[in-house]
């Protein structure tokens, strides 16, 4: 549908299916309450942010709650992963519990049934299906069991102990493809899945063993979520060209967040790729956000738009998240020349 008569889940599911919607599309998956607080104090959440904004989709995250608080401030969740509390939204973990085949024969995972594990989901869809798009956000294997063992002690048990690695990432995926059956089920249109596999300088481990440990379980998940007649996005920081081609090649739908400080080319990737994917991102949340003027601002969304938007497929959003250093009034103005740009 075209013109004004489009709401903001017919302009993504149009960007989606790589077609020009009447405008970009907008969308965040994470907003720092520090940001939306500065503009609704009383806020108890993003989404009245995005709401009030007009954003074109909604989302929330798979929960795991903490259950044990500890007497340092830090806390263990439903993985039994000890985490430490920082000025973002999101707890850094700190220590996992798996070192051994013997670890992981005597651990229990969470219950993927478990009541609440959806978050808000379920309210998310009841208001906004059909009117927005609706995100659930959570991961396929790698990040999850990077936490249970640590990721310098996962990445060499590539080597060390294959077989380890192997059974780690077989019981997390698990866990989280039947997460995912029951989010498309409840009513979400989009997954996104949010492991992180590079840093600036490229892939945390070689396309070899992308291709053994992650590729296989990445490519179940990503048919899963079609098979429940959802669409995917792939989340990664970092440069991950070195094994782009296999990530598309699982049948992604959309690709985020395309990091410009990692030297990911927002041009190149909607030249190469842009015929099999939507392009979600860029704007740079470091420096750009955080330091940049109102105007450095502007100009920088109206090259994205104008790049990545070019014949369709793009939303826009940050290059990662809108974390607590951003200022928001250069947030503001992204959103508002976004959607005032046709």
């Amino acid at each position: 549908m075209k013109g004004s008569e489009m709401n903001g889940y017919q302009r993504i599911m149009e960007a989606m299916a790589l077609q020009k919607p009447d405008r970009t599309p907008v969308a965040e998956f994470i907003i720092d309450k520090k940001v939306y607080r500065h503009f609704f104090p009383e806020a108890e959440s993003q989404l009245d942010l995005e709401i009030a904004w007009g954003f074109d989709a909604v989302g929330c995250g798979v929960r795991f709650n903490p259950v044990e608080p500890l007497d340092d401030g830090s806390f263990i969740d439903e993985w039994n992963v000890t985490y430490r509390r920082n000025a973002e939204e999101v707890a850094h973990p700190i220590k996992g519990c798996i070192q051994s085949m013997d670890d992981l024969r005597n651990y229990t995972p969470p219950d993927p049934f478990s009541p609440g594990r959806l978050g808000r989901l379920p309210e998310l869809v009841e208001k906004y299906k059909g009117e927005k798009a609706i995100i659930f956000h959570q991961r396929a294997a790698f990040m999850w069991s990077c936490y249970l063992m640590g990721i310098d002690n996962m990445l060499m048990n590539f080597i060390l102990e294959p077989e380890l690695c192997h059974d780690l990432l077989d019981m997390v995926l698990d866990v989280n493809l039947k997460i995912a059956r029951q989010a498309v089920r409840a009513g979400a249109d989009i997954i996104v899945l949010g492991d992180d596999y590079a840093h600036n300088k490229g892939p945390l481990f070689s396309p070899a063993d992308f291709r053994t440990f992650i590729l296989p379980r990445l490519r179940k998940m990503v048919d899963t979520i079609h098979d429940e007649g959802a669409l995917v996005v792939k989340h990664s920081d970092g440069n991950i060209m070195k094994i782009l081609d296999d990530i598309i090649d699982t049948g992604i739908d959309g690709l985020n967040p395309i990091e410009p400080v990692a030297g990911m080319d927002i041009g190149l990737i909607k030249e190469k790729y842009g015929n099999r994917i939507s392009i979600w991102g860029n704007i740079d949340c470091g420096d750009l956000l955080c330091n940049g003027t109102t105007d450095q601002v502007r100009k920088a969304v109206e090259e994205c738009i104008s790049i990545s938007g070019k014949n369709g497929g793009h939303i826009l959003t940050s290059s990662n998240s809108i974390h607590s250093s951003v200022n928001p009034e250069n947030y503001r103005t992204m959103i508002e020349t976004a959607m005032n740009l046709k």
